[in-house]
């Protein structure tokens, strides 16, 4: 496990990684300085963790991966998050996409189909600590959260083979939802817009390769 201190050695290689996004295309100054704040380390295995700031994906359990830091900024910079929205964050992993949205105002609920991450993310106690705006649940993201609905933003991390219609219903009108949709390796990243009368716009804003989005929830590892 990480060791969860943040040395200033991190604190140079987080500014750093944030200097080779904003020169990627990242200009979303607020997700820049949240990608600075949150410490990316405490998220990978100790085996891993001096890599935590290189700008790739990392295998996680449960045959899931923590997203590379471009493609965390790019979806927050989607979002365009104002404090207090309410978000539904669709594949929590290990935490760190929903602490990055946290760091930038927000409340994000957010479900894991796969118990062994859903129950080690829920025990994380930086996230606990640092975050209680994050809430944690055990599910079928293609389920969404009705009860809690609607939703300012919705964000799902893995690639959906379409759009899942229970998410769009949940999402207010003029609320955005960001998906990578697509069943080949590579997805189209899509922006969609809710209009006042249920339907949708969706602008494509570049290709991305996830982990696929599965129904169901996961067995017990």
């Amino acid at each position: 496990m990480p060791t969860y201190t943040d040395s200033v050695l991190y604190q140079a290689k987080r500014q750093e990684l944030v200097n080779q996004l904003r020169k990627a295309g990242i200009t979303n100054e607020k997700v820049l300085a949240a990608i600075n704040a949150v410490p990316r380390h405490y998220f990978l295995d100790s085996a891993f963790e001096h890599f935590a700031y290189e700008n790739r994906a990392f295998n996680i359990a449960s045959g899931q991966t923590i997203s590379q830091p471009y493609t965390v900024a790019h979806q927050s910079a989607l979002l365009n998050i104002a404090k207090f929205d309410k978000v539904l964050e669709i594949g929590t992993g290990s935490g760190y996409q929903a602490c990055i949205l946290a760091e930038l105002g927000a409340f994000v609920h957010t479900i894991e189909r796969q118990k062994v991450l859903f129950e080690q993310t829920s025990k994380f106690a930086f996230i606990k600590q640092k975050y209680p705006t994050i809430k944690l649940y055990y599910g079928d993201g293609y389920l969404g959260l009705p009860k809690l609905a609607p939703f300012d933003k919705v964000i799902v991390t893995a690639g959906a083979p379409f759009i899942p219609p229970a998410l769009v219903e949940q999402l207010k009108p003029g609320g955005i939802m960001v998906i990578p949709v697509g069943e080949d390796d590579k997805q189209q990243m899509l922006k969609i817009v809710k209009n006042a009368d249920g339907t949708y716009e969706h602008t494509i804003t570049g290709s991305f390769t996830f982990v696929p989005m599965l129904e169901g929830t996961g067995k017990q590892q």
